[in-house]
């Protein structure tokens, strides 16, 4: 067998083996969670999100009070970037932040859901050089106001501690550090030291978990509580 027929075959696995990849990992393994949780849209689930595909992802561990640019403008001060949207721009410009470790402090952060509901704003504090390694938390705006009569924002804080593939599906995602606590302890005590918020309080959460998992099959564990707080209001 020649050289170049050898080089030809190794071609065509290649091809095969990338097709049934990306056809396992982002049709196929989706296509199963959707099925085995095809009842998440139809039942009431409280303090935890949900991948597009029904698998459940992060759970709701922390809250803000305060209006739309209220929370942005807490955030900035506290020195977290707000997210880009997910577009294929910025899926590219992610890929190569954590391929060739460049900064790219406003990295997308992808969709989950809460109670049907994409996320609302996203924030990030980056680790290191590169997209690969940052704290970050999603919110969702809620129809419940505070006593002041401004919107509570609910919101899901981890860290991403890597790249790599989901264990559920196969598919290339960020891996998210055990302790979410610690995540939701840092994004409050950022936010208070920087005086962008007035009080705290925790309301139920989750509940206590010892061996969760998120939509990408991490670990994780907490007291299962939500720490609110209470934002400055703008003059």
């Amino acid at each position: 067998m020649g050289e170049r027929s050898l080089w030809r075959r190794a071609a065509i696995w290649l091809v095969a083996f990338c097709a049934f990849y990306l056809g396992f990992a982002y049709l196929a393994a989706p296509e199963f969670w959707t099925w085995r949780e095809r009842g998440f849209r139809t039942q009431r689930f409280e303090m935890v999100t949900h991948t597009p595909q029904g698998i459940p992802g992060d759970p709701i561990n922390a809250g803000l009070i305060g209006t739309e640019k209220e929370v942005v403008h807490a955030f900035a001060v506290a020195g977290w970037d707000t997210a880009d949207a997910v577009t294929l721009r910025t899926a590219v410009d992610i890929g190569e932040s954590v391929l060739f470790s460049r900064p790219y402090p406003d990295a997308p952060i992808s969709r989950l859901l809460f109670e049907g509901r994409a996320q609302d704003l996203a924030f990030e504090k980056p680790v290191g050089d590169s997209a690969d390694r940052r704290h970050h938390v999603r919110f969702w705006q809620t129809n419940t106001v505070g006593d002041d009569g401004r919107p509570l924002w609910l919101g899901a804080a981890s860290f991403d501690r890597g790249v790599g593939l989901s264990h559920d599906t196969g598919a290339i995602t960020h891996h998210i550090g055990a302790d979410i606590d610690a995540e939701r302890n840092l994004l409050i005590g950022d936010l208070s030291t920087a005086g962008m918020l007035t009080s705290t309080s925790e309301i139920p959460g989750i509940g206590a978990t010892k061996n969760g998992r998120n939509g990408g099959g991490d670990p994780y564990f907490t007291d299962g509580m939500a720490v609110v707080g209470v934002l400055k209001q703008l003059p």
